[in-house]
């Protein structure tokens, strides 16, 4: 395990982020559910990002990085690459701080996420993720038009941003007099695991933070079971467009191998179910990526008998095909 000073951001970034986005980033609930501590044989308790600005956690990091960027820049804007939630947090994040964004997005993505992030005032650039890469349209972007790179999660600064999640829940929980166990959380490119990872060690370090990932895209899981960063097979797929990372960030991965416990995998039926049953008993409207999580509660992936676990619910930017 490596010393968490020599890691690529510490719990005094979590808390100066906290106060650059504090008047800006919504509070988010931390809920409970009956129903839920019956089916998990345990208190469950659900820190609900899907109410966050823009749908998701991703609005934390982006304006926390965008927001401390040098103004003399402004006129340059940003660019990011996106699926579909950091393009929107980046967009919006953007709109509020008086920059020009530019987002790369798969041509695929939902077309929902793609609408709203032009919404928010981006300008949409679409690619073929089969033949062409995000990455080096940005860099094309970014080298033309001097626009400053958001990366949506291999950077200290998006990590600090999304760590703010773990400072509120653990705040949160303790207002509740609870002690929880385990956080699990949704996994893409390991920036929320980070983040959250890097608060609880501070604030709550009997708790374990396991990321949660959807088959065939459990790269991280398994790059913290080798112990070294491996990649996901091509021509995977799955429903939760919002954690197709290909492999662990460089950044990411380096704090979570040395902050995070082992990862856990839930496949597709199970996100499905887990979102429907979002939708049914807790009458919120979850995305597939950010139900992985609750999918583990539910399908019995995770250990929660006799424990109190905290279940991130990463994001909602969801769509009517998922809710019957």
């Amino acid at each position: 395990m490596s010393d968490a000073s020599e890691l690529p951001v510490g719990i005094a970034d979590v808390e100066a982020a906290a106060v650059r986005i504090r008047d800006q980033a919504v509070r988010t609930p931390l809920l409970g559910s009956a129903a839920l501590d019956a089916r998990a044989g345990g208190r469950v308790l659900l820190k609900a990002e899907t109410l966050q600005r823009t749908g998701s956690f991703k609005f934390r990091g982006a304006y926390n990085l965008i927001s401390a960027l040098d103004p003399a820049e402004r006129d340059r804007g940003v660019v990011a690459f996106s699926s579909g939630n950091h393009a929107q947090g980046v967009a919006h994040a953007a709109s509020l701080l008086g920059w020009a964004s530019t987002v790369v997005m798969p041509a695929d993505a939902p077309p929902l996420k793609i609408e709203r992030t032009r919404a928010f005032g981006a300008t949409v650039v679409t690619y073929d993720r089969a033949t062409e890469s995000r990455e080096e349209i940005a860099a094309a972007l970014a080298a033309r038009t001097g626009a400053v790179t958001v990366p949506p999660y291999d950077h200290s600064m998006i990590m600090a941003g999304q760590g703010t999640v773990g400072l509120e829940l653990a705040a949160q929980a303790a207002e509740r007099e609870l002690v929880p166990d385990q956080v699990l959380v949704p996994c893409g490119g390991g920036g929320l695991t980070a983040g959250i990872a890097t608060a609880l060690a501070d604030r709550l370090p009997r708790a374990v933070v396991r990321p949660v990932e959807p088959a065939g895209y459990d790269d991280t899981t398994r790059s913290l079971a080798a112990g070294e960063r491996v990649a996901n097979a091509a021509g995977a797929s799955s429903i939760c467009d919002a954690l197709l990372a290909p492999t662990p960030g460089e950044l990411t991965f380096a704090v979570n191998a040395a902050l995070a416990g082992p990862g856990l995998v839930v496949d597709d039926d199970q996100v499905r179910a887990a979102v429907r049953w979002a939708f049914e008993e807790l009458k919120l409207a979850v995305e597939p990526g950010g139900a992985v999580a609750l999918a583990a509660v539910l399908a019995g992936v995770a250990d929660t008998a006799d424990r109190v676990s905290v279940v991130v619910l990463s994001g909602g930017n969801t769509d009517a095909r998922w809710l019957t």
